[in-house]
């Protein structure tokens, strides 16, 4: 315990706070030795950073068992499915950096549900790096995040929609299995050119 401490650059005191409040894992025991390892230095130097940015430890601590309490990012990325998103990994400090004052454990909590976010390990993965940079345009630009996300659970109900009609087409009229995978930027671009048309609309104020 006091070869962890030095090396986050706490004390000993603190380390047991941190224990104690069940922001720190237990150690793997073998008799009467507790071993620590990169994973627990891992965890401290996130707390620590994530003090600095001024959460609180009860901010903090819920935040971990949010984390904790999430799917892994293989249940969510479904390894070795096909996809054209790039998956991002991020540090709890710099998922804070991009939603700074918006990380709160009940938006934590809704992007993991809606599978924006996964973890795996100490890191979190953003399932796709097009959505976390729309995503944190948006609350710079003064949206709250609990309403993006709100929003992204809304697209995604129409997304899965048109994915739906997209396949049953294909699946009518062709009779090669990877014709989705081949066509689906012809998918794409209908629905692009769709939104554009409807968002020129609104804007003349039509519908």
């Amino acid at each position: 315990m006091a070869d962890l401490a030095a090396a986050a650059g706490i004390t000993v005191r603190t380390l047991r706070f941190y224990r104690e409040r069940g922001l720190v894992p237990p150690p793997r025991r073998e008799g009467r030795i507790a071993w620590y390892d990169e994973r627990h230095l891992a965890r401290l130097r996130t707390i620590s950073a994530l003090l600095e940015r001024g959460h609180t430890l009860n901010g903090i601590a819920d935040l971990t068992t949010a984390f904790e309490s999430g799917r892994d990012v293989g249940e969510v990325l479904e390894l070795g499915a096909p996809t054209e998103e790039e998956p991002v990994r991020l540090t709890p400090e710099q998922l804070a950096d991009h939603f700074a004052g918006e990380v709160t454990p009940e938006n934590l909590v809704a992007a993991l549900d809606l599978g924006y976010l996964a973890t795996d390990g100490e890191d979190i993965v953003h399932i796709s790096r097009r959505l976390l940079d729309v995503s944190s345009a948006l609350v710079r630009e003064g949206v709250p995040l609990a309403a993006v996300l709100e929003a992204g659970g809304r697209v995604r109900e129409h997304a899965e929609a048109l994915a739906e009609l997209f396949t049953e087409l294909l699946a009518k009229y062709t009779d090669a299995k990877d014709d989705v995978q081949r066509l689906r930027p012809l998918a794409k671009s209908v629905v692009e050119a769709e939104l554009s048309l409807a968002l020129d609309r609104r804007l003349r104020g039509t519908s």
